[in-house]
């Protein structure tokens, strides 16, 4: 639990950062495609960062990095606070890349290590931490942006979320050596793989293409939200519930962060009874089927607020399922280095969110990019069951029979 409330104390700096794009455009009228470039940076080096932390984390153990990882964390924001150029924007950038990365890593890390027979929940719950954390700020950090302007509500909760996190990695440890054990009920390795050798099998590189294809939209969406809203004419129009009133985007953006998290330990624990390949089949055909209609029926407000949350909710499972399966893929021993660069995937993606607002602006439309975006989900969901879950079962029987060999050989000495 300590491991998830670090998650949620990083967790702003992704998901928070849609409601800072429009007033830094508006106070300083940069391009959007500009300003966007700041988080392409962050999750390019949150990512990217992520197998030389696994390193480290094998060697030195999760407290360190984590408190790190806070220091970094909480800096950023204050960078942000008092940036006036875009380098400044982009220095910060890098800095809660870093941060981020430490925590992101260390802590998913240590959830895979610690519950082998369980790890689609246990690393779907630490991931939620991270997915919907922000629900808890959505509205504060709105109403000082409001009040006080942007760079106050960065200051303040940059100092924030930085405390948090430096408190609770005081209470992170690893599992020693010997003290978990496997069932036999899971399908996993017991094998523990290198880097150099899982970079050897196709298995990775599927995988890697796959999180690649299906992170790219939902990294679009959260980065985009706002724009989007904005453009399809629903960002504050007032929607009436009854016992209360709010406007379209932000009532979206809590409930995206609550389904997002939710997602991911639901997900994760439904992969672990019926198979990681069908659930990644199920939930990226989700995302894609929510991200035509969100082009559709979007400029509802009412559809705009359900249809992003279906795609935020498809999309939150991809950091569940991927971890889990690589870890029973690979092995734990050494998953930080391999999970650290199959998560590369998500700084790929982020290359391209700049894209989306020159593809729109080129055509005028969200439409054509909304209509890659499924594409590429779809594409994933179709290689889990075609190409991955085979591909998994016969490496599996291959690792399975090399056990039995060495067992065999070692009872005959």
């Amino acid at each position: 639990m300590f491991g998830v409330a670090c998650m949620v104390a990083a967790s702003n700096i992704q998901y928070s950062w849609t409601q800072f794009v429009p007033e830094i455009q508006k106070a300083h009228g940069w391009e959007r495609a500009a300003i966007q470039t700041a988080f392409s940076i962050f999750v390019v080096v949150q990512t990217w960062s992520t197998p030389f932390v696994g390193h480290f984390i094998d060697r030195h153990g999760p407290r360190l990095l984590v408190l790190l990882g806070g220091v970094l964390t909480g800096l950023a924001w204050v960078i942000n606070s008092y940036a006036t150029s875009l380098p400044g924007f982009y220095f910060g950038s890098v800095i809660g890349g870093l941060g981020v990365g430490a925590v992101y890593a260390t802590c998913i890390n240590n959830a895979l290590k610690w519950f082998p027979d369980k790890r689609g929940l246990a690393v779907g719950l630490t991931a939620a931490g991270y997915g919907s954390g922000t629900i808890l700020t959505i509205i504060p950090i709105a109403n000082m942006i409001a009040t006080s302007g942007y760079q106050a509500a960065f200051f303040t909760f940059g100092l924030i979320q930085g405390a948090v996190i430096f408190f609770f990695a005081w209470f992170l440890r690893a599992p020693r050596p010997g003290v978990i054990t496997y069932s036999a009920n899971l399908a996993q390795s017991r094998r523990d793989y290198t880097l150099g050798e899982a970079l050897q099998t196709p298995v990775f590189w599927v995988m890697l293409a796959m999180f690649t294809g299906t992170v790219t939209g939902g990294l679009m969406a959260v980065a985009q939200l706002s724009v989007i809203a904005q453009d399809l004419g629903v960002r504050d129009i007032r929607i009436d519930f009854y016992f209360f009133t709010m406007a379209a985007l932000p009532f979206a953006l809590m409930m995206n962060t609550m389904v997002n998290g939710l997602s991911r330990p639901m997900f994760g624990w439904l992969s672990d009874h019926i198979g990681r390949e069908l659930v990644m089949f199920i939930a990226f055909s989700l995302e894609a089927v929510g991200i035509l209609a969100l082009g559709w029926y979007g400029s509802n407000p009412y559809a705009f607020i359900v249809l992003s949350g279906l795609v935020f909710f498809a999309w939150g499972e991809v950091y569940s399922l991927f971890s889990a399966t690589a870890g029973d893929t690979f092995g734990t021993k050494h998953i930080g280095k391999i999970y650290g660069l199959l998560y590369c995937a998500k700084g790929v993606a982020a290359l391209l969110v700049p894209f989306g607002n020159l593809l729109m602006e080129a055509t005028g439309s969200w439409t054509s990019v909304l209509y890659t975006m499924a594409a590429l989900d779809m594409s994933s969901a179709l290689a889990a069951i075609l190409i991955l879950r085979p591909m998994r079962r016969r490496y599996a029987k291959a690792d399975a029979a090399l056990e039995g060999t060495r067992q065999k050989a070692e009872g005959r000495s």
